[in-house]
């Protein structure tokens, strides 16, 4: 990220209600507002950050016709934001709680949303908890199933995962273990994918996240069914929607994608070729739908 890039926005923290500091990326172009433009709140997935949303932040909230506030959450224990002591609040419930006192902290009332993985997962609960909040909403290779073969990959990924020595060699394991589903991805693509995963802690460059988070994983039992949040999709479905998926996903179905169609007449479908999960979405052709989907809200 150059100088310019890092004064697109500015770095600003809350006390949550039970007493972390959390932290969150504040891309305001200003004029938004006076023009009414709802904000763009990003929130990324489970054990990632506001730095996935950068390169998207930037586009959406430098748009030369439509420029749009874009606001980007690190939740607690990932990126900037306090690690919390208490690891089972590390919950969709508790997680969504923040983002409302993140919004209240902003003085935003309502807005358009999206979210990554995780974060979908949180916007499903936000819709119901906070229904006045959340104006339209872009989740981000997730829906209200989770594929369990998909979820395990994810939980292999995290907790096995060799730490790199640098950021460099960080960018070459990411493509090593996730390039056969991210053929579409270049180079720089996978050195800013580095960036978002990585931060350098006392010399050791690791995953920017609280371990504990990863390690929950650990103790689902894939024997059973994975809980569904179709009661909670009901609310979605009465928002403009779009669903992104990532050609290679294994966490996001087409079967579930047809069922989330079938409660949703007007819901938008976009396919990220080359991308498995989650797809980059300032990459085409998410990036130019998200930008209709946005211009019609």
């Amino acid at each position: 990220m150059n100088d310019a890039d890092s004064q697109a926005f500015q770095d600003r923290t809350f006390l949550s209600s039970d007493g972390l500091t959390l932290h969150l990326r504040d891309y305001d172009p200003g004029v938004a507002a006076t023009d009414g433009r709802l904000p763009v709140i990003c929130l990324a997935g489970l054990t990632r950050n506001a730095r996935d949303f950068h390169a998207l932040a930037l586009i959406l909230s430098r748009d030369p016709v439509a420029p749009r506030r874009v606001i980007a959450l690190d939740y607690r224990g990932r990126g900037l934001s306090d690690r919390d002591e208490n690891k089972t609040n590390y919950n969709l419930a508790v997680e969504a709680r923040d983002v409302i006192e993140a919004c209240a902290y902003l003085n935003i009332g309502r807005a358009a949303f999206i979210g990554t993985s995780r974060g979908g997962l949180i916007l499903h609960l936000l819709a119901g908890m906070k229904p006045a909040l959340v104006a339209a909403a872009v989740l981000n290779d997730v829906g209200p199933v989770i594929e369990a073969v998909g979820l395990i990959k994810i939980r292999d990924d995290l907790n096995n995962a060799q730490l790199p020595r640098d950021m460099e060699e960080a960018a070459v394991l990411l493509k090593l273990r996730h390039g056969a589903d991210f053929p579409a991805l270049s180079d720089d693509d996978w050195a800013d994918m580095a960036a978002a995963v990585y931060r350098d802690i006392d010399g050791q460059v690791v995953p920017d996240a609280d371990p504990a988070i990863a390690r929950q994983l650990l103790t689902i039992d894939f024997t059973q069914p994975l809980p569904d949040l179709w009661a909670q999709y009901e609310r979605l479905a009465a928002l403009p929607l779009m669903v992104v998926r990532g050609e290679n996903s294994a966490l996001l179905s087409e079967a579930t994608l047809s069922a989330m169609a079938g409660r949703h007449p007007d819901l938008q479908i976009v396919r990220a070729p080359g991308q498995g999960h989650p797809p980059l979405l300032h990459l085409e052709p998410a990036l130019q739908n998200i930008r209709t989907f946005l211009a019609a809200i």
